[in-house]
């Protein structure tokens, strides 16, 4: 398979509208935030966007106050199961040693704090692969930013005046930024990239199973059940298929939104 130049990342009004929505329905499940169909304060600069997930069916007016219907609902979990992905089969890309073939996540379970990991990873042998692995495999490479910007709390809904920043264009623009200065799959050549791919996708399942062994010594140690054990038993079965770099799970390929 030839890798493709890639044009450079520009996010579309529907790439927002989709990203901007996933913060809204995550508040809306998760969080303790009501949004007033009266849209009020902070959150009137929210109302274009609720108009749009009325008139599509993600969200409904009951009272005084929008709800996320069973339409919404699923989206929202297709994105949680992307998410949860990106978390298991891109993280172990984020630092790479290149020019040695080093996977800092080899050494992950060496620290012992979250201090040290970030000392040892801050350092400037490493590269991120996320963008490049993601373009090589037809994934959405602003889809694999934004779900970073997720993981690092950058879209805090406990501030004042989130709603804002959510509107506001500032963030959209460094996604863009990011995708188009990030390293891409014909920076490094396809056999490098599959090579580091097979090798990614080795490491993501030993870290996996080096998990489940340390649950399992927990649950042994507190006189716990083995439940935590089966469903990580499950969880590696199901991320085996990446040992093929050029595989990519069904559930990237749905969009999550049709506006």
């Amino acid at each position: 398979m030839a890798i493709q130049l890639r044009k450079n990342t520009v996010l579309s009004d529907d790439n927002k509208k989709t990203f901007k929505a996933i913060i809204v329905l995550n508040e809306m499940i998760n969080g303790n935030h009501q949004f007033s169909s009266s849209a009020y304060g902070d959150d009137a600069v929210l109302q274009p966007l609720f108009h749009e997930l009325v008139a599509n069916g993600y969200i409904i007016s009951s009272g005084s106050v929008y709800k996320v219907s069973s339409k919404g609902r699923g989206v929202f979990d297709t994105f949680m199961k992307r998410y949860t992905e990106y978390l298991k089969v891109y993280d172990v890309f984020s630092f790479v040693d290149l020019e040695k073939g080093e996977f800092a996540f080899s050494s992950y379970f060496d620290f012992d704090n979250d201090d040290d990991w970030f000392n040892f990873t801050d350092n400037e042998r490493f590269d991120d692969l996320r963008i490049a692995v993601a373009m090589f495999k037809k994934a959405d490479p602003a889809e694999i930013v934004f779900m970073s910007f997720i993981n690092e709390n950058r879209f805090d809904t406990s501030v004042s005046g989130w709603q804002n920043d959510l509107m506001a264009d500032t963030a959209w623009g460094e996604i863009e930024e990011i995708c188009n200065t990030a390293i891409k799959p014909e920076d490094v050549g396809e056999d490098a990239m599959v090579d580091m791919i097979n090798q990614g996708s080795e490491l993501m399942i030993k870290l996996m199973e080096e998990e489940q062994k340390q649950n399992s010594n927990n649950n042994n140690y507190g006189g716990g059940t083995t439940t935590t054990t089966i469903v990580e038993e499950e969880t590696i079965e199901y991320y085996e298929p990446y040992y093929d770099p050029y595989y990519i799970s069904p559930i990237w390929l749905v969009p999550l939104f049709i506006w």
